[in-house]
């Protein structure tokens, strides 16, 4: 006779099996919860992360800003006791006032004085040196933040176009020196090598406080015989790898001076690649703009010349050093003879 299961067993074995049953609800719903939180936690930490590794790299940008900072206050530390120890020991030409340590007051219009003929300001006087009978008219562009020239002025003849009348420039991003001041200090070494070469000099300013418009600085060279013009400016631009030189000058179509381009022309590239080959700065050749005020109301050859990029690190420190200055005059005026012979 076959055993019957006894219904103790049977029920225990199903108890046995809803337990089981239970316990593998229960781990799953327990997976599905410690599943959501770790999902949650990722939510919440990814961002961290993320906030983190910018914060880092914005941590090495600044560290970079700082060092490359140091070492300029540091070049140009050492520049100033080397310039100290030369001035001291040969009396070197002086480098021009900055603008922040003068307490000059701004000296009004050159033309303002002298009712548009010439100009009476000292500062301002041609040299008498003219042996070669040539006339040359240097504007070292720009002025001090401490002269107002917001005042707009008409950007041709004729022209319904205003432009301020004159602004101060950029400034070197690694050695600190404000653009008007590098532009004076190479326009007086040029003119003191013109005048050893035998050229009569105009210079629209010798300090960085005198007030006078790029239309001004125009009438200025040109009622006073120069043959030529030339205007002395840095560059500047948003990326610190654009690097070397370039001249300026109005375009066959300028609606004001077209019927100097052909002058203009020969004038900047004799200059630029002059200036290039003494500097060794890359030659980024002529640009012709229709733009410029200073182009614009020129009556005589006119050229301006963008030494380099006061932006770019390599460009900047070696324009702030003063020997080096005095190889950019030179290579500028290189390019002046050759476009006389």
């Amino acid at each position: 006779m076959e055993k019957k299961p006894h219904l103790m067993a049977i029920v225990l074995f199903l108890t046995g099996l809803i337990c089981i049953g239970l316990l593998f609800g229960l781990s799953y719903k327990t997976y599905r919860k410690i599943d959501a939180v770790d999902q949650k936690m990722a939510s919440v930490i990814k961002p961290v992360q993320k906030k983190q590794k910018s914060m880092k790299e914005d941590i090495e940008l600044y560290t970079a800003k700082i060092e490359k900072k140091q070492a300029a206050n540091k070049y140009l530390q050492q520049r100033a006791q080397t310039e100290k120890a030369v001035k001291n020991n040969t009396g070197e030409h002086e480098r021009a006032p900055e603008a922040e340590n003068s307490q000059k007051t701004t000296k009004p219009s050159v033309f303002s004085e002298a009712g548009g003929e010439g100009f009476t300001d000292g500062s301002n006087d041609t040299s008498s040196a003219s042996n070669n009978g040539h006339i040359v008219g240097i504007d070292p562009g720009h002025q001090s933040e401490n002269v107002d020239m917001s005042a707009t002025e008409p950007n041709g003849p004729g022209s319904s176009t205003m432009k301020a009348k004159a602004s101060t420039g950029t400034r070197g991003s690694f050695s600190g020196l404000p653009e008007y001041q590098l532009n004076l200090d190479v326009s007086l070494l040029l003119r003191d090598i013109l005048e050893q070469r035998g050229y009569q000099v105009i210079m629209t300013r010798t300090d960085n406080d005198t007030a006078i418009s790029n239309k001004e600085r125009a009438e200025l060279v040109a009622s006073q015989g120069a043959e030529i013009c030339v205007r002395i400016h840095a560059n500047g631009d948003d990326s610190a790898d654009v690097s070397g030189a370039l001249t300026m000058c109005p375009s066959q179509q300028n609606p004001y001076v077209s019927s100097l381009y052909d002058s203009s022309n020969k004038l900047s590239k004799c200059i630029v690649d002059s200036y290039c080959a003494a500097t060794g700065f890359q030659n980024r050749g002529i640009i012709y703009t229709d733009s410029m005020t200073g182009i614009n109301w020129s009556t005589i050859p006119v050229t301006i010349v963008e030494m380099g990029f006061m932006t770019n690190q390599s460009d900047d420190l070696k324009m702030a050093d003063s020997s080096f200055q005095q190889t950019m005059a030179e290579g500028i005026a290189n390019g002046i003879d050759a476009y006389f012979q």
